[in-house]
């Protein structure tokens, strides 16, 4: 049977028939909230591009706060539950009852756990009554306000039970609904806080309420902060605008200190960020603080504690200024110890508690974003060493034949699937090779490797373009497989992000081609395409056709028996070979080569030289669309001379 909680009075939304609708699975660690918002804004994006009726209320408030809300639901999926996590949105159209809205929905796989939220009326007898057990009075707010907020920015939330799932939605309306509405009257939170007013808060706000924290003011600090800190993949950004957010709003001085991610019981903190709301002060308090790095014990929480004030004689207590207070919170992300956060306020003898308590929940979710920039690190290391490895160093110069490559991994911080190379032969024969594995990170890498070294040895053993694509593919079937599990369970291991598992062997598409120069100029061509973009001919007088025939990809069966086609290339013809980064170029719905959309770019390059045509086509797919490219670009242009 399935059972509904709704926070706030209606029926649960969701209808069977609604539509669109966007879904996807992410891993359950750290990643997962940024990856969630990522995903929500392109699903957004897609369906203001298409017109949609409903779509047409999206407003630039309606998407920040539906990122809020898929991120505090997300992150809490990931923390309490800890299994992978369904993230759905929903567009609804809008009915006689209600207007238009945008339902999101997280969905994770141990149902047994309850909600974690801090609400007073948890543990009522309603929710005994439904069979439920949110997180009761006796436990500790692990994670405060989260659900608060969501309940703040969305029209309505709840929970939907299922057998061996549990979803947790919130539907917000998407015709510039305000959640906010009673706060308008009050600068610097009109419509909640935005980036730029969180780094540099009006005068009135710098003066501070305390009591405000106790209200609104807290909710909507903790949605932008958490935005705005989500987004950086530096620790050491997070730790600048951490510092930035807390000053002077909340302290007014603060510093962070960060462990050493590979640090043992004997290594340093190192002073990250120091901030004080009187500029002319910062350099003497960093002077005070690089003294001694601030230690807690292992028995604190993360909760404050109380520490003395710097260059002063007592606890809590500045010099000559008996009125003021030193806080120090443990920065931590999945169990580990990060570093420490310590802030002081002047003239007060004792932060209020709601104060300390909005501090915490910050401080928390700068352990998340410090945690989230580690593991890209970690990532992003083991792809640039990755990809160092499965490139060639330098691409042979083949006699009579200018080539121009270009090769733009995308910037996610997972190594690629694209490859290149081009190398000399026995024979008086010149071999490229433009490749694409399918997927990316560490297995993808693997089978990179292994394909690039296996592609010279066939070539230089004297195997014509054919036969290296037939044994190649058996190659691949045989042994490429198993050692890409293989590895991808060792980078796992070390730290680095493991893939899902899809059970699918990784495919190969390649472009594979031999060049033989002839001795009255130009060259013999004999190439293969399988599964790969077919190349491009160019002719001196602007005629464009392709040059090779699609064949079946590599490593799917092992049957194949793969076939070459064998022509000129005399001077001044050019051939363009390019990955399905260029041809799947998305802008909307459409791709950069609808329509023979690459075919008649080359065209308008007749004329050209290699670097030429390859600079023309490399610009021609980046302003296809707004946003820079989402997969690996590599394209390769062999002119004869």
């Amino acid at each position: 049977m399935q059972r509904d909680i709704t926070e706030r009075p209606g029926d649960p939304a969701g209808r069977a028939d609604a539509r669109p609708v966007a879904h996807t699975s992410l891993p359950g660690n750290l990643l997962a909230p940024s990856a969630a918002r990522r995903f929500l804004r392109a699903a957004l994006g897609e369906w203001t591009g298409l017109g949609l009726p409903a779509a047409v209320g999206f407003s630039e408030r309606v998407a920040d706060d539906a990122e809020v809300v898929v991120s505090e639901l997300v992150t809490n999926a990931v923390v309490h539950a800890g299994t992978n996590v369904e993230v759905l949105a929903r567009l609804e159209e809008a009915t006689e009852d209600e207007v238009a809205a945008l339902v999101v929905e997280v969905s994770d796989h141990h149902p047994a756990r309850a909600v974690r939220s801090d609400r007073p009326e948890s543990g009522s007898a309603a929710d005994a009554a439904e069979g439920t057990s949110l997180v009761g009075p006796d436990e500790p707010a692990e994670y405060g306000r989260g659900l608060q907020l969501v309940g703040t920015l969305a029209e309505r939330w709840g929970i939907t039970y299922r057998t061996g799932l549990k979803t947790v939605w919130a539907r917000l309306p998407v015709d510039d609904w305000n959640p906010f509405p009673e706060a308008a009257a009050e600068p610097g939170f009109q419509q909640g806080l935005r980036a730029a007013e969180l780094l540099a808060p009006n005068a009135r706000r710098a003066l501070r309420d305390d009591a405000d924290w106790a209200g609104r003011g807290a909710l909507s600090f903790l949605a932008e902060a958490s935005d705005l800190l989500a987004g950086q993949l530096d620790e050491d950004i997070v730790a600048a605008l951490s510092g930035q957010l807390l000053v002077p709003r909340l302290a007014d001085w603060c510093a962070i200190w960060l462990e050493p991610e590979n640090g043992g019981p004997s290594a340093v903190p190192r002073l990250a960020s120091v901030w004080h709301r009187d500029e002319a002060e910062t350099g003497q308090l960093r002077t005070l603080l690089e003294q001694g790095p601030i230690r807690l014990p292992e028995r604190v929480g993360t909760g404050p504690v109380s520490m003395p004030w710097p260059g002063g004689e007592e606890d809590g207590e500045k010099a000559d200024e008996p009125a003021a207070s030193v806080l120090a919170y443990r920065i931590t992300s999945g169990g580990r110890n990060l570093g420490a956060v310590l802030l002081g306020r002047e003239g007060l003898a004792r932060v209020p508690d709601e104060v300390t308590a909005l501090i915490e929940d910050f401080v928390r979710r700068v352990g998340l974003a410090v945690g989230a920039a580690r593991e890209y690190t970690r990532q992003a290391t083991i792809s640039r060493i990755l990809q160092r490895a499965l490139l060639p160093g330098k691409v042979a110069d083949i006699p009579g034949v200018t080539s121009s490559l270009v090769y733009e991994p995308s910037d996610d911080g997972v190594v690629g699937g694209d490859f290149y190379d081009i190398f000399p032969c026995p024979g008086d024969r010149w071999c490229f090779v433009l490749g694409d594995v399918q997927g990316s990170g560490p297995e993808a890498a693997v089978v990179t490797g292994l394909a690039r070294p296996w592609l010279r040895l066939l070539a230089r053993e004297g195997f014509g373009v054919g036969e290296v694509l037939d044994r190649l593919n058996r190659l691949l079937l045989d042994d490429a497989m198993e050692a890409a599990e293989a590895a991808a369970l060792m980078v796992a291991a070390a730290g680095g992000q493991q893939t899902p598992d899809t059970g699918q062997s990784r495919f190969l598409s390649l472009l594979y081609g031999e060049l033989v120069p002839l001795p009255g100029g130009g060259v013999r061509c004999t190439l293969a395409s399988a599964g790969h973009p077919l190349p491009l001919l160019l002719r001196p007088d602007g005629e464009v056709r392709p040059a090779a025939e699609p064949q079946m990809l590599l490593g799917i069966f092992d049957d194949v028996a793969y076939e070459s086609q064998c022509f000129e290339l005399a001077p001044g013809d050019s051939l363009l070979c390019v990955t399905d980064g260029v041809t799947e170029r998305r802008s909307g719905t459409l791709m950069f080569d609808d329509g023979d959309g690459l075919s008649r770019a080359l065209a308008g390059c007749t004329g050209l030289s290699a670097d030429g045509i390859a600079d023309r086509i490399k610009r021609a797919v980046h302003e296809f669309a707004e946003r820079p490219p989402d997969d690996d670009l590599a394209l390769l242009v062999l002119q004869a001379g």
